[in-house]
């Protein structure tokens, strides 16, 4: 099953990028060729920019927060696990307390280092890290993928608290929806959303098989699906047959 996620606001808009380009770190610094360690460099450079809004932190610290106040009201209820509880509020307390001793926006330590910034500076010019435009970082480029590597760690250093956090934050969220099973008719599924009840994140799990692209819309009020077929042009275009799907609303 294909999983594909629609956020219903700009805040979780924002950490759904961020945890898309963190995913994408992990697997660019393993490797071993200097093209996926320049990658790597621009994905550094990436999460940067997008960590920049000054209010990022304090709101994520808020939402931790709010997760560790409401969890703790479930305390005493004999449904709930009292040592789950605790593991997930020591997470919560373990992310909140990293990105609060953090100085300044993600990544902010970075921007000390010239080398680092006069990459940055160029780096978004096509063909901009050519050898005669940075020397300097073509010769790092040179080095054994161990010492590149070590390098990329060192200075992800800065931004782990934010990784951490987010993914503290995105797992609650992704935990609080029940998964169940919808049908589109004629390849449009719509579905209204109860008032009083804010959902932040949709989730939806299609087989691949079908080929199918969905197009999601949504609102505090409703949230709506068209299934869509490339042709062989690439144009998008509605495919007009019953399909079911897994649709899961997180609140």
């Amino acid at each position: 099953m294909v999983l594909y996620e629609y956020p219903f606001n700009e805040s979780i808009r924002t950490m759904l990028r961020l945890e898309h380009l963190f995913d994408r770190l992990g697997q660019l610094i393993p490797r071993d060729t200097a093209l996926d360690h320049h990658f790597a460099l621009v994905t550094i450079f990436e999460i940067m920019d997008v960590a920049s809004r000054a209010d990022l932190k304090s709101d994520l610290l808020k939402e931790l927060e709010r997760h560790k106040a409401l969890l703790n009201s479930y305390r005493g209820n004999p449904a709930i696990s009292e040592s789950a509880l605790d593991e997930v509020v020591q997470r919560i307390d373990h992310a909140f307390s990293g990105l609060n001793q953090l100085s300044g926006k993600a990544g902010h330590a970075l921007t000390t280092n010239d080398w680092l910034m006069s990459i940055r500076s160029r780096i978004s010019i096509p063909g901009g890290t050519c050898e005669f435009d940075l020397p300097a970082y073509y010769t790092w480029q040179q080095f054994l993928p161990v010492r590149r590597r070590n390098d990329l760690i060192q200075w992800t250093q800065s931004l782990m608290p934010l990784a951490e956090a987010l993914r503290v934050l995105l797992g609650l969220l992704r935990d609080s929806g029940a998964p169940h099973k919808v049908a589109a008719q004629g390849g449009q599924f719509q579905q209204s959303l109860p008032a009083g009840r804010t959902y932040q994140l949709l989730r939806m799990r299609i087989d691949p098989s079908l080929g199918l692209i969905p197009e999601i819309t949504g609102h505090r009020l409703m949230v709506s699906i068209r299934l869509m077929r490339q042709d062989e042009e690439g144009r998008l275009k509605l495919a007009a047959q019953d399909t079911s799907f897994e649709l899961t609303l997180c609140s």
